[in-house]
């Protein structure tokens, strides 16, 4: 077993000290642990961001395998336990709390209060609205990083980060939505997560431009 300050010294041979420093003191709240949220998490881990707080009410079916970062060990899970474990593996120093329940306009400022960025990851674009407008309302200075068209399998070139307002980040190609033979697919989902985590971290490190 690797201890926490061996772990630590790797991290800053690869981050450099100050970057990992800054990304160490990171508050992160991820909203809905699918395709999106459970390989953000996972990424974020891996980097070192210091303090992940996990979010949903779902349970992992076999539907979820694949795209999402579970396996078929993690059936009947509640995503939070799976997804928790997992980082437990990887990154046993971070700070992991998690919840089990649905986000909702009455309960967004009780949940959500402290966290530096919140990172939106459902799949409804109802209750993506829900969340981004609430929290954009609720806390003037906390940044909120959202997904929004990943599907299917057209070219990954169209998938990027953009700021449509202040403190809103949005990641995808806006129009890419679920139909059939256009369906949610590992590649181009993991793409979209990819430029939600690396904002994240962007941001954890005081770069707010795109």
């Amino acid at each position: 077993m690797t201890s926490k300050q061996e772990y630590e010294d790797m991290m800053i041979l690869r981050h450099t000290e100050d970057v990992f420093n800054k990304i160490k003191k990171g508050k992160v709240a991820i909203a809905g642990l699918g395709g999106l949220g459970s390989n953000i998490a996972v990424m974020l881990a891996r980097t070192g961001v210091g303090h992940l707080f996990l979010i949903d009410f779902d349970v992992v079916d076999t539907s979820n395998l694949n795209r999402q970062n579970y396996s078929i060990s993690h059936l009947g899970m509640y995503k939070t336990k799976a997804l928790k474990e997992q980082i437990k593996v990887i990154n046993p120093y971070i700070i992991v709390e998690s919840k089990t329940v649905k986000v909702t306009k009455e309960n967004i400022s009780e949940l959500f209060n402290g966290y530096d960025i919140i990172c939106e990851a459902f799949d409804k674009a109802d209750n993506k609205s829900m969340l981004i407008n609430g929290v954009l309302q609720e806390f003037k200075n906390t940044k909120i990083v959202s997904g929004s068209g990943m599907a299917g399998y057209d070219s990954s070139n169209k998938i990027r980060t953009t700021k449509p307002m202040n403190n809103l980040y949005l990641c995808g190609d806006l129009i890419s939505e679920v139909k059939i033979g256009h369906s949610l697919m590992a590649p181009r989902v993991q793409i979209c997560a990819g430029h939600q985590a690396n904002m994240i971290i962007r941001l954890l490190l005081g770069i707010e431009e795109i």
